[in-house]
């Protein structure tokens, strides 16, 4: 078996990578990541069980069809990600996000593999109440470049799958946990790298009782396991979350850590929609089970943190 992943270097992937030879131990696992974050570290320590290869390069400029054949499964993470710098990257976006999709997908209809596209719970937008893959197509509404670049992704791959494309298009909800590659832009790291280090929790002002879908890192892992076990390639979008919090319910668990917080209210122009609750039924009924833990979550990220802040006099 050989499983290729794109953007292999990053948050997901630098986990991803690591626990892949656990459940496929005689697999190939072919890394392809531009280094464009110069995350060297999630190359070092890679376990003795995995059968490595790693390409530098921009999906977007290499010989995706040569470094692909034979792949029986391309796990595509390749990605600019954070959605609050989005706005002033709307081309970025169009030209790295959506193209390397684009071009990857059509080296997986040439050689045959199947493509897992990881998508976001953001295509939702501005909503009420529960929302699931249901939700008719007319009331998606991303509010930022990068929600609204997903979505388009989204449009693509579905018509790539006419063109026998055998693919399967997972929303994950927003990240958290430990990894070698992982980020502090998203609201969870974020809020425990800010009350680690002392700063104030930069919250916006809409959002502190508005519930979002997050998903737990560990589980983000087993659900692309879980797909390319049992070749779920139906060409469906699911919803991966492990549940829905609100802002402040992230703060509750961070402050049974670090007791003295201190909250600034700020205005963004994004997370400004109504509250909503993402349904993650249609994976479950697959058969997937969820066992991510938000206080757990946020317990490693700030112990893997607290010894480089740690108030010494």
């Amino acid at each position: 078996m050989k499983i290729a992943i794109t953007g292999a270097l990053g948050h997901i992937g630098s986990k991803l990578i690591r626990e892949l030879p656990i459940f496929f131990p005689k697999a190939n696992i072919l890394m392809i990541d531009n280094l464009s974050t110069n995350r060297f570290s999630s190359l070092y320590n890679l376990p003795t069980l995995g059968n490595y290869k790693f390409i530098e390069g921009n999906v977007n400029s290499i010989n995706l069809y040569s470094i692909l054949k034979g792949s029986d499964f391309v796990i595509n993470l390749a990605a600019i990600t954070d959605a609050a710098s989005s706005f002033k990257r709307k081309k970025d976006l169009l030209n790295n996000n959506y193209n390397a999709t684009k071009k990857i997908a059509s080296a997986c209809i040439e050689t045959g593999a199947r493509l897992i596209v990881i998508s976001s719970t953001s295509v939702y937008g501005q909503q009420e109440g529960e929302v699931s893959e249901n939700s008719p197509e007319a009331l998606l509404k991303p509010q930022s470049p990068y929600a609204e670049v997903k979505l388009k992704e989204e449009k693509l791959i579905r018509e790539l799958v006419k063109k026998n494309l055998k693919s399967v298009t997972l929303r994950f909800g927003t990240i958290f946990g430990v990894s070698q590659g992982m980020r502090f832009h998203t609201a969870v790291n974020k809020f425990c790298w800010q009350a680690v280090m002392n700063q104030d929790l930069t919250i916006w002002e809409t959002a502190y009782d508005q519930q979002r879908p997050y998903l737990d890192l560990n589980d983000a892992v087993n659900a692309l396991v879980f797909f390319i076990q049992n070749k779920y390639f139906d060409g469906e979008i699911y919803n991966v979350l492990t549940d829905n919090f609100s802002v402040k319910n992230v703060v509750d668990v961070i402050r049974e850590s670090v007791p003295k917080l201190n909250i600034k209210f700020v205005q963004n122009k994004i997370m400004n929609q109504l509250s909503y609750r993402v349904l993650s039924t249609k994976i479950q009924n697959k058969g997937f089970i969820f066992k991510g833990d938000l206080r757990s979550g946020i317990k490693d990220t700030i112990n893997l943190l607290k010894n480089s802040n740690n108030n010494f006099n």
